[in-house]
């Protein structure tokens, strides 16, 4: 009887320490990282658009789970006053509008890492189109920028001019990493790369220039016109391309030039895509002094001389006119050439479109998924209304906005169906956002994200206190011991069981 129950015992001191272990390895495994972690670490952007500054800061773990980077906006500015390409000639200038929201990220980011945090400046086509015009001062306005932020508290890693492919590719990181992409937690609370998760394209249209970038379905065969971008260890060939001077304010100044050039009077000139008794001023360097208009410029061009521009609120005609600022010759047909004689794969798959796409969208009372005939009909209701009712049409009336909604929603259709090929069927694979969670999306984030590393070549995951697979490989073991412990425990019961129902039979010896 002795012998039964020490086995008895040491099968059930296995099953209790069996299931003590399940336990804890896996509360340690799930809650490691409060224990890791010593807090959190910044990054602040400034995006210096064509047409205005934002600043964005940045907040992440401070412990090595950074290297996935598991990155959130925790702040948003945007800089009075217009983009810094307009101070080309006040460099000086440029301080004191940024000081306002300097101010307010001193506030967010804690006094002691303040010299710890790392700040980037990106400036995109407005000043592209600046050095491309005038080279010193284009200099001398980004030399302005780094001697004011030499001497703020931050760790101040430069200002730069990126090129077109590289705010595409930015953008479509953002994009792609804000949706959850490229990482996912799996059951183990570890990062991993989510199992056959398509990317999304992205579409941007800044002031100055507009972006396409997505996988294409073949990218081999399109490999000359495709960017490789390395993530977590694994590659996408990204095709990009940015198109100067397509941005929402150089089409529209291309617009207007086009409509001078037309018109019989050059003081007074008929906009049929501003409302119906619209009337504006403008000087002529306002709309002819952009490389981007160069071309179209009058032989009597006088930079401060006003033309007249009076709103006819024409659909029709306005759609016409936009159609004449892209070049569908240039491509002679071909399929994969929609203008401007530019090879593009065909568009494949969902796309988010973001910055000014959203903005006119947001406008014309269109959210969510529509389809193209209601965008068509917004659009025309949208054009055919006059100054006076506009008014009480848009969320918030901004003149300089409101007048160029009716443009832009028709320059958007022309980009989207003429230009990208993106029809009836497609449109609807169009996603129209300004953000996703609380973050903006826009090409800084994937810009701090490529320049902190944030996104390793190499999918250096999550450090747990022990491997999946170690972690994966013990629980089994442990579950397998448990089991065969419970199952041992039940044997040994039937066992005894049995013994005790056993007839107790005694033996008499009878003799011969």
């Amino acid at each position: 009887r002795m012998l039964t129950r020490t086995p008895s015992v040491v099968a059930q001191v296995f099953l209790l320490l069996s299931i003590v272990l399940v336990i804890a390895i896996a509360v340690i495994q799930i809650n490691q990282q409060q224990v890791l972690s010593p807090g959190l670490k910044y990054g602040i952007v400034l995006d210096a658009g064509s047409s205005r500054t934002t600043v964005y800061v940045y907040e992440w773990p401070a412990e090595k789970e950074n290297n996935t980077g598991v990155v959130s906006q925790t702040f948003k500015c945007n800089v009075k006053g217009p983009g810094i390409s307009s101070y080309e000639s006040s460099p000086g200038a440029l301080a004191k509008p940024l000081d306002d929201c300097l101010s307010k990220v001193k506030e967010r980011i804690p006094v002691h890492l303040h010299k710890n945090t790392s700040l980037y400046l990106g400036a995109t086509a407005g000043m592209r189109l600046l050095r491309l015009q005038n080279e010193s001062a284009a200099n001398e306005v980004l030399a302005s920028i780094e001697n004011y932020f030499r001497a703020q508290p931050f760790e101040f890693r430069g200002a730069q001019i990126i090129t077109g492919p590289e705010e595409g590719v930015y953008g479509w990181i953002t994009a792609n990493y804000l949706m959850g992409n490229f990482l996912e937690r799996n059951l183990w609370r570890t990062w991993v790369h989510p199992y056959r998760k398509e990317t999304m394209g992205a579409l941007d249209l800044g002031g100055a220039s507009t972006q396409i970038s997505f996988i294409p379905e073949d990218s081999e065969e399109h490999f000359n016109s495709t960017l490789q971008v390395k993530l977590y260890g694994y590659n996408y060939n990204v095709y990009t391309h940015s198109y100067q001077c397509y941005g929402r304010d150089e089409a529209e100044k291309r617009l207007l030039a086009l409509l001078l050039q037309k018109s019989k009077a050059s003081a007074n000139v008929d906009n049929p895509c501003y409302p119906q008794n619209y009337n504006t001023a403008l000087t002529m360097k306002y709309f002819l002094g952009s490389l981007c208009t160069q071309s179209l410029r009058p032989a009597n061009y006088y930079p401060n001389q006003l033309v007249n521009f009076h709103g006819t609120g024409d659909p029709g005609l306005c759609q016409e006119m936009v159609s004449l600022l892209f070049n569908f010759t240039a491509c002679r047909d071909r399929e994969d050439c929609p203008f401007n004689g530019i090879h593009q794969p065909k568009t494949n798959g969902n796309f988010v479109a973001f910055s000014g796409f959203y903005y006119t969208i947001n406008a014309l009372n269109l959210s969510g998924h529509f389809s193209l005939d209601d965008f068509n009909s917004s659009m025309w209701f949208f054009c055919s209304q006059s100054w006076a009712h506009l008014q009480f049409m848009l969320p918030k009336f901004e003149e300089i906005y409101a007048r160029s909604y009716c443009f832009s929603a028709n320059f958007i259709y022309y980009l989207l169906v003429h230009g990208y090929n993106f029809n009836a069927e497609t449109w609807p694979q169009i996603h129209f956002q300004k953000e996703i969670g609380n973050s903006s999306i826009a090409w800084s984030l994937g810009y701090m994200l490529s320049l902190t590393n944030m996104i390793p070549a190499e999918g250096k995951l999550i450090q747990l206190p022990l491997k999946p697979s170690l972690f994966a490989g013990l629980l089994v073991f442990l579950t397998a011991t448990a089991l065969l412990c419970l199952l041992f425990l039940v044997y040994l019961c039937i066992v005894s069981h049995n013994r005790k129902n056993v007839p107790h039979v005694e033996h008499v010896f009878v003799p011969e």
